[in-house]
């Protein structure tokens, strides 16, 4: 097992479109914000470079120019400033962390990170390739400057992709990046960064790599392959997601490239900040509780029944927290929902997205008034509320690289229902009856996307809940589950080590196994 201090610090530099506390539109942002400071704590040299947005200039953060950069684009140098973040997370001071914005206003000074009103930036393509170019060339004054002999470039999704390309293309010749090797996490294969084969020209690449082998995708240009083909290992957010992304119907056009990948394709389960999301702190609570004192979960229970004018008592609470869309099978959970009312249930919904889903929410909540209800949009606390309150979560995903919500109410004793797929698959036991013997089981797992299997589940899982002694064993099993991002960040370190001190990569068999 690694010791908390790295004994040979690796030299990481993260290239992410988003990051928390700076901007943010969804897990990717979570996920980066988490990892950076926990590779960090782990002893290593971690870098940051993220765009400084107009959501970044609004917040509390104190900058100080650290480099003035001449970044070279087929429309001619451009000058632009890389300023050192002086207040960031706090918590990444704690580590080796340095937080460096990129500040551009033409392309990121926008009211949105990629699109407003529903509509993507029309120059996304350049203000992307242009990102990517000024990375690769903080990457080169970071290299001189410190002297590194090698390093670890860690991309995520296609916003920052170019960067393996361009670290085997256009930098090829620095012999200062020699041994700099690239790292693309693939968050969410549903996002590739897709362009008209017209812009190629915009990422100052040959026309050479407008081909099938490198960036060409049925007839235009797609980022993140080009950076599945050029990096030196690819990893995903979870072991099951892995190895989904290879078949036709999780690949989304990908799954041949990614099967050639396969032996430089892994799987590393997201964590969650177990400091945040802790029932026996949480600010957002109204009482708090832990896996041996369980009380103030049922005074939880019944201030959300409050909150959403439900009749107060025993009754399952069933909560779901998620985008409101067909990838996250909410029209699953409206076909079954004159099914779980003939139920003893309760059921609170907190979510946003497609339109016509919300609209059809609202006469439902008139039709079973004080059993069912709805906030459009997302509230931070609410969300908090709605994992500790509720007896279960449901979680009916047609595909889910990894999932945050499931290891939430795992760990507040909120029992989910899952379908078995992605980083569902991987995070929640089943409630077998050789995993309930064993005290191992911690939530309910149905496999077809249809509406009679999550039905199925949600009546087993009420089955269970009436049996108040197999129930609170099956909570405390998920509240004793590790979900924390140390665990994720030993193994991405583990990847990194064995990536950047050989040349000819071969992983371990401990590796390969995570």
């Amino acid at each position: 097992m690694p010791s908390e201090e790295a004994d040979h610090p690796l030299h990481i530099v993260m290239v992410s479109s988003e990051a928390v506390p700076f901007s943010k539109t969804g897990g990717l942002a979570d996920v980066v914000g988490a990892l950076a400071p926990e590779l960090a704590k782990l002893g290593h040299d971690v870098y940051l470079i993220i765009p400084r947005h107009r959501l970044t200039e609004a917040r509390t953060f104190s900058f100080e120019e650290f480099a003035r950069l001449t970044v070279p684009t087929v429309m001619g140098e451009i000058e632009t400033v890389v300023e050192l973040v002086k207040n960031g997370s706090g918590r990444g001071t704690r580590g080796k962390l340095t937080i460096l914005t990129l500040r551009f206003d033409r392309y990121f000074d926008r009211a949105g990170l990629y699109q407003e009103a529903g509509r993507d930036y029309q120059d996304n393509l350049e203000r992307f390739s242009f990102f990517c170019r000024a990375a690769m060339e903080i990457l080169l004054i970071l290299v001189r400057q410190n002297s590194w002999i090698s390093a670890v470039l860690h991309l995520h999704d296609w916003q920052a992709a170019l960067c393996a390309v361009y670290l085997k293309t256009l930098y090829a010749s620095y012999t200062e990046l020699r041994r700099v090797r690239s790292v693309l996490t693939l968050h969410n294969l549903g996002y590739q960064g897709i362009f008209p084969a017209g812009e190629f020209p915009k990422t100052g690449l040959p026309n050479a790599l407008f081909a099938t082998p490198s960036l060409e995708y049925y007839g235009s240009v797609n980022l993140l392959k080009g950076g599945i083909v050029f990096a030196d290992l690819l990893t995903t957010v979870s072991p099951t997601y892995s190895q989904e992304i290879q078949t036709a119907e999780y690949g989304l056009g990908l799954e041949g490239v990614l099967a050639e990948k396969k032996e430089i394709l892994h799987g590393i389960l997201n964590g969650i900040d177990i400091d945040t999301w802790n029932p026996a702190t949480d600010r957002y609570l109204s009482s708090h509780y832990s896996a041996t004192e369980l009380a103030g979960k049922g005074i939880c229970k019944i201030h959300l029944q409050r909150e959403f004018q439900l009749r107060q008592g025993g009754t399952l609470l069933i909560g779901i927290i998620a985008r409101l869309t067909t990838q996250k099978g909410i029209d699953l959970v409206l076909d079954i929902i004159p099914d779980l009312m003939e139920m003893e249930v309760q059921l609170v919904i907190l979510g946003a997205g497609d339109e016509d889903y919300v609209n059809r929410f609202d006469p439902i909540v008139r039709q079973y008034s004080g059993r069912i209800g709805f906030r459009e949009g997302f509230d931070e606390g609410l969300a908090h509320r709605i994992e500790a309150g509720a007896d279960l979560l449901l979680m009916p995903s047609r595909y889910e690289p990894c999932g945050l919500s499931q290891m939430y109410s795992l760990r507040y004793g909120t029992v989910p229902v899952v379908r078995k797929t992605g980083g569902l698959a991987d995070t929640v036991v089943p409630c077998t009856p050789r995993n309930i013997q064993k005290q191992r089981a911690t939530g309910f797992v149905f496999t077809d996307a249809v509406p009679a299997s999550l039905l199925n589940a949600v009546m087993l899982a009420s089955m269970f809940y009436e049996r108040r002694s197999n129930w609170q064993v099956i909570m405390q099993a998920g509240m004793n589950t590790d979900n924390s991002w140390k665990r994720s960040a030993t193994a991405y370190a583990d990847l990194f080590t064995h990536l950047a001190r050989h040349q000819d990569f071969e992983m371990s068999e401990k590796v390969k196994d995570r």
